[in-house]
């Protein structure tokens, strides 16, 4: 009997609960709200790579379930059912200003990232490879799941430990997300960007601790049911639900790689690239069940609530995995390259989104911010608890007005992560203008963000350019 899975999800487990209770009771991790799974991802991070060796145990299993967990998480988001987006011209230019701010964010780390590397290999490290400066990107803007899945494939055409690289720059991103978020909602309490009212959520003892009270009526509603448990139990429908559109996710991205195949040694290649990036695969297939429900007017037995916890679930077990996967010994090679892309994701994602962020919306502008940069240092989950560090309930319309806004993204980011391979070709297939089309594309990604910018923002667009962020008296 194989108990492999088991295992590691015990060993996990042990990790997650340790975490909780050091958060629960360590005064240091209360301050800095580090979460849980960053906590257990660090321990399993020294587990397997010091310890599990000891033991015959190896922590590619971690990767794996990292892929898995990815293109979960993302259909338990998009399996809910969500009301229509408002359509006023407010509403419409909210959603405008959170596209820009997101796709400025692509821009700028996937141009900056890609010219790093180029300075990079251009100096001191000439058998870089090109795919790296991609990394910054992948690690911040989308990920753990996608830097492994994405960084596997890099490995198969050249990228020595290409997966472990993409999976730290992930963890950097997340450990910057954390810290990060704390330092500018501390300034933003100093420097009264946060509201009084709203400043007072961050002192109550759940935000710090990570638990409820004991006092079950203190307690929020964590789901609802819409199944009689007598027939089928609630969780079962819809991780069933979720398991079936990941199940037509695989079939059709088999069928769709079998027919490349028939192209021959290019379409092959194609077909890994697209296993990469089966997060798009996985979201669309959860966009067209959620509308096959709607045309058998079934949608309303899904439950927001429920997909909420499996969407968190998968979160947390794929951040902890994530870092627990990260091998020490592929990454040594990299520290220097790694820092150097760190130290740009640090001065865009800290000092330019803050800045531009401050200066693009009409309202909540503070808020708004957080929620851009948790999700441009970790993942969406990490940039709505930064938000529900200073706006607990989610009262204010900028969760609601985020999430609206992500689908329009999606769509306009599928260039330039269907690009996301084109430095690797530029190796396998010895044409280095693979690579310079890279960094054009990236280009067009962030002249196209800086004139919508300025469309936006209009007379605040360049207002106070040495104020590092813009409040209007």
């Amino acid at each position: 009997m194989n108990w492999n899975f088991f295992f590691h999800i015990g060993i996990i487990s042990v990790s997650l609960l340790l975490a909780a209770l050091i958060r629960a009771r360590v005064r240091f991790f209360q301050k800095f709200l580090i979460p849980v799974s960053i906590l257990s991802g660090i321990m399993l991070l020294v587990f397997y790579n010091f310890i599990a060796p000891l033991w015959g145990l190896r922590n590619d299993f971690l990767g794996e379930i990292v892929y898995h967990l990815l293109n979960i998480s993302f259909i338990s988001m998009l399996l809910r059912v969500t009301p229509k987006a408002h359509t006023e011209g407010r509403g419409k230019r909210t959603i405008a200003a959170n596209v820009t701010a997101v796709l400025g964010q692509y821009g700028l780390q996937c141009f900056f990232g890609l010219i790093a590397t180029a300075l990079i290999i251009s100096t001191f490290k000439p058998d870089l490879f090109p795919a790296f400066g991609f990394t910054l990107p992948l690690g911040f803007e989308l990920g753990p799941g996608q830097s492994y899945s994405i960084g596997i494939g890099w490995e198969a055409m050249g990228f020595r430990g290409g997966s472990s690289v993409g999976l730290t720059m992930a963890a950097i991103g997340f450990l910057m997300g954390s810290f990060g978020g704390v330092i500018l909602i501390n300034q933003g309490l100093k420097r009264g960007w946060i509201g009084a009212e709203q400043a007072k959520n961050i002192n109550e003892r759940s935000v710090r601790t990570g638990f409820f009270s004991r006092a079950e009526h203190e307690r929020p509603i964590g789901s609802y049911l819409s199944t009689d448990g007598e027939s089928m139990d609630s969780t079962t429908y819809h991780i069933a639900l979720v398991m079936v559109t990941y199940l037509i996710s695989w079939s059709f991205l088999t069928g769709l790689s079998a027919l490349l195949g028939l192209i021959g040694p290019l379409g092959n290649e194609l077909a890994d690239s697209l296993w990469g990036i089966n997060f798009v695969f996985s979201s669309f297939s959860a966009l067209g069940v959620k509308m096959l429900m709607k045309l058998f007017k079934v949608e309303t037995t899904i439950d927001n609530a429920t997909c909420n916890r499996l969407s968190g679930l998968s979160v947390d077990l794929t951040v902890a995995s994530s870092l627990g996967a990260i091998s020490l010994v592929a990454v040594q090679g990299y520290w220097i390259p790694i820092l150097i892309l760190t130290l740009v994701g640090l001065f865009i994602t800290m000092v330019i989104l803050p800045w531009y962020c401050s200066r693009l919306y009409d309202d909540h502008q503070f808020f708004r911010m957080l929620v851009i940069y948790g999700s441009a240092t970790g993942t969406l989950p990490t940039g709505l608890a930064l938000l529900r560090v200073v706006d607990k309930e989610f009262e204010t319309p900028v969760a609601t007005d985020y999430l609206y806004s992500v689908g329009i993204v999606f769509i306009l980011a599928i260039p330039i992560i269907l690009s996301i391979n084109l430095p690797a070709f530029s190796v396998t297939k010895n044409n280095p203008a693979l690579f310079g089309w890279a960094i054009v594309i990236s280009g067009v990604y962030l002249l196209a963000s800086i004139i919508s910018y300025m469309i936006i923002a209009k007379k605040r667009a360049f207002i106070k350019p040495k104020t590092y962020f813009y409040t209007e008296d």
